[in-house]
């Protein structure tokens, strides 16, 4: 038995991920430096740091990344280098957005300028304020929109927004993303009963 198969598998030698390129739309620019990436499109400008052991070209239209070695680490590098290179050019062009939703008698949130304030059951009122290059805003009195150009910030703050009061499997009650799809759990009377 010769034992290679596994070895020389395409998963061990190469990121299928971090190996396809990122096509560049025509009102993208991307510009690399030694160890940042530059994206200029029409919502603005994104500025993405890169490993100085990943080396990025720009090529026929075409983000390549390519990495030093077949080392784990560099494997890791490759796919996420790839990956922040393309949120970056979508967050440029389309941005991203991230909905949630109040649930409970009484839960409400306002615009308060930049921010928002969250009633949700608390003695006192919650302001959240947004992180820079993102906005907030607010559709009736139960629905918020995060929205901006960098992923991870919008990313970030949705969740800093759920963390206040996180829904409770239980009592149908908290702030959740639409969408997200809770598994109700009856309380303990109603599972005695049954």
């Amino acid at each position: 038995m010769s034992g290679n198969g596994a070895k020389n598998g395409p998963t061990r030698t190469l990121s299928r991920l971090g190996r396809k390129a990122i096509p560049i739309p025509a009102e993208v620019e991307v510009t690399v430096d030694y160890a940042e990436v530059t994206v200029k499109g029409p919502r603005g400008t994104i500025k993405q740091p890169i490993h100085p052991e990943v080396n990025v070209r720009v090529e026929d239209g075409e983000v390549m990344v390519e990495r030093q070695s077949a080392r784990k680490f560099h494997r890791s590098l490759h796919g996420l280098t790839r990956t922040l290179i393309a949120n970056a050019i979508t967050g440029t062009t389309d941005g991203y957005r991230k909905t949630l939703e109040l649930m409970g008698v009484g839960y409400r949130v306002q615009q308060s300028g930049a921010g928002i304030t969250l009633n949700v059951g608390f003695s006192h009122s919650v302001d959240v304020q947004p992180l820079e290059g993102v906005t907030l805003s607010v559709e009736g009195n139960n629905r918020i929109h995060v929205e901006g150009n960098d992923k991870q910030k919008v990313g970030q703050l949705a969740a800093v927004i759920r963390k206040v009061r996180p829904p409770n499997a239980y009592k149908e009650k908290g702030i959740r993303y639409a969408g997200e799809v809770l598994r109700l759990k009856p309380g303990k009377a109603a599972a005695r009963k049954s």
